[in-house]
């Protein structure tokens, strides 16, 4: 009997990984999309990122009342049915003409969509990952191995995106990515198969109803915290690789072609993979506390030192199984080292701001979700700010948010119930 449940436990496990992976592909499409459209309307550079990340804003804790309400698995298949149509809906407007208005609202439209159903399977997989480690070290280790698939996913969708688009022109539009929407439909369907038919039990964990759930979860200071954490966090993440491609890839900018800018951005995400895939074997000895303050720390001195480094500093960079050989500003070198910090940061907040929240845990899941918006509010205003300031200036909003992040880390999650 507990070689059944043990093994129900390692199906589940390995479901949740999976969804985790596609989390990332539909969430990385958005920046290179995103440089298409800029083309045509100066201020739609992160609007498509913006469309994704808001819908967290509406669906964080309706996603939470779902897990509640039909479980986990069921919860999963609807985010999946929702993925589906929102790539579909993107791939209509690939067929449109790319200079109206019309197309583009289409293409917000589909990535709204998308919003919601990333925000579901962020929902479902962060908590059944902690709860089916028991939370704590064990807990934070197998949200980073999920973290690994999903850096992994992350790292090839802007790689193949920047390789579709190439030179970006007036006359590119989403055409050019059309095979990657296509490939994004049958992942969308090979999936739901693949959840739908795989038995996933649901954790044994006490559940409080909705609104017993917000209030008792709202009462720990330190998830009230995290929350702030994660919204910040999430504009970190994005912003750090989406702001770079602008700054490579776009007319105009320092090398003006997608392709390479595209692998750059990719190499940010690969080296969150290895982020990740090392914090695996160290999360079980290392504290989430001692890890966010780590790199939070290192995170900082990485980006002042890219933002006060002359742009007349250059290296070759060369990336030979993609063909690539560029010269590139040496600051574009401590961007991409950013990687490395960014990696852990998303399941040792949430493990941070969840500790000890017992019966609240799926209420505070959707609280946590909600704010994930700030992926989407913090790059657009990041690419705003860098209309007027420049690129790289615009990377100090970047370092203030990080700033938030090590307080978090020293003093904000501490577990203590909030004041009355």
């Amino acid at each position: 009997m507990a070689q059944k449940k043990n093994n129900g436990a390692v199906v589940a496990i390995i479901a949740m990984m999976f969804l985790f992976a596609m989390i990332s592909f539909v969430t990385n499409m958005a920046a290179p999309f995103g440089t298409i459209w800029k083309q045509h309307y100066s201020w739609a550079g992160m609007m498509g990122n913006m469309m994704n990340f808001a819908a967290y804003l509406f669906m964080g804790i309706p996603a939470g009342m779902m897990i509640t309400k039909i479980g986990y698995k069921k919860t999963a298949l609807v985010a999946l049915a929702l993925g589906f149509i929102g790539i579909a809906v993107q791939l209509c407007s690939s067929n449109m003409d790319v200079n109206a208005i019309g197309t583009y609202v289409v293409y917000l439209l589909g990535a709204f969509i998308c919003g919601f159903c990333v925000c579901i399977l962020n929902t479902v997989v962060n908590p059944m990952l902690n709860l089916l480690g028991g939370g704590g070290n064990r807990g934070n280790q197998l949200i980073q191995t999920g973290g690994s698939l999903n850096s992994l996913a992350a790292t090839l969708t802007p790689m193949l995106a920047g390789a579709m688009i190439g030179e970006i022109t007036k006359e590119t539009s989403l055409k050019a990515v059309e095979p990657l929407l296509l490939i994004a439909l049958g992942i969308f369907a090979i999936s739901f198969c693949i959840i739908y038919f795989t038995k996933i039990g649901e954790p044994q964990e006490e559940k409080a109803n909705v609104m017993e759930g917000i209030k008792g979860a709202l009462g720990y200071r330190h998830l009230v915290l995290g929350i702030i954490a994660i919204f910040f966090y999430v504009g970190i993440e994005v912003g750090i690789p989406g702001q770079l491609l602008f700054y490579l890839g776009t007319p105009g900018g320092v090398l003006g072609n997608m392709v390479v800018a595209g692998a750059i951005a990719g190499i940010y995400w690969l080296l969150m993979l290895v982020g990740r895939f090392t914090s695996v074997f160290i999360s079980g000895k290392v504290s989430p506390r001692s890890q966010l303050t780590t790199v939070t720390i290192v995170a900082i001195i990485l980006l002042l030192v890219a933002i006060l480094m002359p742009e007349t500093q250059t290296m070759n960079l060369k990336i030979g199984f993609l063909g690539i050989d560029a010269v590139v500003p040496t600051k574009v070198l401590f961007i991409i080292l950013c990687g490395l910090c960014t990696s852990v940061m998303w399941g040792v907040v949430f493990n941070l701001a969840t500790e000890g929240l017992g019966k609240y845990t799926a209420a505070a899941s959707g609280l946590f979700m909600t704010m994930v918006v700030g992926g989407g509010v913090m790059p657009l205003i990041q690419n705003l700010l860098a209309n007027k300031i420049g690129d790289i200036q615009s990377y100090w909003l970047v370092v203030a948010m990080l700033v938030y992040m090590l307080f978090f880390a020293l003093v904000g999650s501490r577990v203590s119930k909030k004041e009355e």
